[in-house]
């Protein structure tokens, strides 16, 4: 382990559109010491956005294609990287969202003034092609706990850092597919407690794109419940409630 690089995590699918914006924002981090992993999960896309990422690999050394056989979900795509990641921190952007210049730099100093060992931050919310705010700002909160997490989940993973040296590795669950797998993901992190700190500061941009998975939250209703109860096992009267707690809380979220 390498104890000042940070393992950049992308998962990509038919990402030829974005990706290219994706890596420059990296390209342009003020905290040089990176490496980006991008999986390319069996696009079907006759090769064009490996053809992206290759364009970028032949001109930095610190940015690596792995292209999956099988078509594994973003939670595999992901573990692909993760078992390929060398860094002390392990980082994630989508492949169609952006970081701020300085993201890295203002991560790591407020990972290191909060002592913590996972960071997210607040993010901007725009359309995936021109790029204007089609919401406000996402601010998010000073913290969350797990028991914050069950009725909502304000880490957006293309936000989010956390420190290998004190929280072990984590590999998604493969089993949930691409629906609500970050959400579990961070939800393992703080089951035993502890706290991931928010930092308020506004350091990505989140294209909300139409073909979203989750752009269609009746689709979701029923991965978090079942998460609920099939993953955290809590009783159906408390699984009801934070259910309605994500309900309320999501219908605010989005509304413009």
């Amino acid at each position: 382990m390498e104890t000042r690089l940070v393992s950049i995590v992308t998962p990509m699918y038919k990402g030829a559109d974005f990706v290219g914006e994706t890596i420059q924002s990296v390209l342009a981090q003020s905290y040089t010491d990176w490496e980006m992993i991008i999986v390319d999960d069996c696009s079907p896309d006759q090769g064009a956005g490996i053809a992206v990422v290759n364009s970028y690999t032949k001109k930095d050394p610190r940015i690596h294609l792995i292209a999956s056989r099988e078509n594994r979900g973003s939670s595999g795509a992901r573990n692909i990287a993760l078992k390929a990641a060398r860094g002390r921190y392990i980082a994630f952007l989508d492949s169609d969202d952006l970081w701020h210049p300085d993201f890295l730099e203002k991560q790591l100093a407020f990972m290191q003034e909060k002592n913590a060992a996972i960071v997210f931050s607040s993010y901007r919310r725009i359309d995936e092609k021109s790029k204007e705010e089609i919401l406000s700002p996402f601010i998010v909160p000073a913290r969350v706990s797990y028991k914050s997490l069950l009725k909502t989940c304000p880490i957006f993973p293309s936000t989010a850092i956390y420190d290998t040296s004190r929280i072990e590795k984590i590999y998604f669950n493969e089993a949930l597919g691409s629906l609500r797998d970050d959400y579990v993901y961070w939800l393992s992190m703080l089951r035993n407690g502890g706290y991931a700190h928010g930092n308020p500061e506004i350091l990505v941009d989140y294209r909300l794109r139409k073909s979203s998975v989750t752009a269609n939250k009746k689709r979701v209703v029923k991965p978090q419940w079942n998460v609920l109860r099939k993953v955290e096992h809590l009783s159906p009267i408390r699984s009801a409630y934070y259910l309605c707690c994500w309900a309320v809380i999501s219908y605010f979220k989005y509304r413009k």
